[in-house]
């Protein structure tokens, strides 16, 4: 895929999410369905498709927000 693929399909993204996009080796339909199941996962289960292949659940993993580390209380 090319940077301005990834880019048709996420709009503005950070350098290093493309780069790692790319290395992924991952198609364009392959980036479409990862954002697909980003925004509906629920909805595409309840259709009854089959959970991602390995590189759509990799660059979903790319794609997803890092969760926020548990706050450690402070004395």
């Amino acid at each position: 895929m090319t940077r301005n693929e990834i880019i048709s399909v996420l709009g503005p993204v950070d350098e290093a999410v493309i780069a790692d996009i790319a290395l992924t080796g991952a198609s364009l339909d392959e980036l479409r369905e990862a954002f697909a199941w980003m925004g509906a996962d629920e909805a595409l289960m309840n259709e009854g498709r089959s959970m991602p292949g390995a590189r759509v659940a990799r660059l979903i993993e790319i794609l997803e927000p890092p969760e926020d580390e548990p706050e450690v209380p402070t004395e």
